[in-house]
């Protein structure tokens, strides 16, 4: 993902206030949703996966229910910036995910997300089965926020290429 792929997420997802992050396990789907300033991520739930349709049925009521524009899916990468298995299902539920739920979709590098967010819980002390609970919803919520700093820098430094090339306007006159 790119600057420009970023900057056209943040426009085509503009219809609808909110974004909807997932963290698509095998076992589980984490989900977080933006505010509405898109400034910051919370945890929303963790889907136990069954079958593609009743966890896309879901994510589908859970978009209506929250005003989302848009979905950041995070995407697992190798260390290497390849694509692996886990990211082409990714790739293939997002597809699969489209004809149910026509959103823009941002798929966000996720490398190393669920071990940062299980290093936070082990550092707060939280027991196996509490982290158990909370490492999906949280992986997805530390997806979401990372894709909303990159798109809130992009719109400040948007808002700075337009200053800079007012300034150099102005002195050239």
């Amino acid at each position: 993902m790119n600057r420009e792929e970023i900057a056209a997420f943040a426009e085509a997802s503009a219809s609808a206030p909110r974004l909807i992050g997932l963290d698509l396990g095998t076992r589980t789907i984490g989900l977080a949703l933006s505010d509405v300033g898109r400034q910051i991520a919370s945890p929303l739930e963790t889907i136990r996966r069954v079958k593609f349709t009743p966890d896309a049925q879901r994510i589908v009521a859970l978009c209506a229910t929250h005003a989302v524009g848009g979905l950041v899916i995070g995407l697992p990468l190798n260390m290497d910036g390849s694509e692996g298995p886990r990211a082409q299902s990714s790739r293939s539920f997002a597809r699969n995910l489209k004809p149910l739920l026509p959103l823009p979709v941002l798929f966000f590098d996720e490398r190393l997300s669920t071990a940062a967010v299980t290093r936070t819980l082990l550092e707060a002390d939280a027991s196996r089965a509490r982290r158990g609970e909370l490492v999906d919803k949280l992986a997805a919520a530390y997806i979401l926020q990372s894709c909303l700093d990159v798109m809130g820098g992009l719109s400040g430094a948007e808002e700075a290429d337009e200053a800079i090339d007012g300034r150099w306007s102005r002195e050239q006159l």
